[in-house]
């Protein structure tokens, strides 16, 4: 991924006010992000755990921004695993969060929304990179690293469509 500014994060969400992406905050290590090894920026809010945010390049679309929320309520405990649907990583004690965004337009100010189960880190691009490691991961993944980077782009497009669609 490019390397964004602030101002470019904050004008590019597609799901929330133009108030909300202005008072949203932006990731802690946001000065130390390591561009070259993303797909996406993804992040939790450190002043609103429940909430995350996810900014991708989308072709001609250009930069798209979507706000998320994590279900709440009883999780599913420690041992159980769990796949992220963007990049397959297993996950074990809550690393996978079923993520939710608003649909853009119309149909998102109807309170219409789309979910998904995602790492609850957003750091997809890292695990499948081998920058980061998931803890609990029994499976040995045997795709290149280019087929999981194109798995995580395939699987990023068909989750911002969904929000995206009119």
């Amino acid at each position: 991924m490019r390397p964004v500014t602030e101002s470019e994060i904050r004008t590019c969400f597609v799901n929330c006010s133009k108030g909300e992406a202005l008072r949203m905050n932006l990731p802690r290590d946001f000065a130390d992000v390591p561009w070259e090894d993303l797909d996406f920026l993804g992040w939790r809010d450190p002043g609103a755990p429940d909430r995350g945010y996810l900014v991708a390049e989308r072709g001609e679309k250009g930069l798209v921004g979507v706000s998320l929320r994590s279900a709440s309520g009883g999780g599913r405990g420690f041992t159980a695993r769990s796949i992220c649907s963007i990049c397959k990583t297993t996950r074990t004690g809550g690393g996978v969060a079923l993520l939710s965004a608003r649909r853009a337009g119309e149909s998102g100010r109807n309170g219409n929304t789309v979910g998904q189960y995602i790492c609850s880190d957003l750091a997809c691009s890292l695990y499948v990179r081998g920058k980061k490691v998931s803890a609990g991961t029994l499976l040995d993944e045997t795709l290149e690293t280019q087929a999981r980077i194109a798995r995580v782009e395939k699987g990023l497009d068909a989750f911002l469509n969904k929000i995206t669609a009119g």
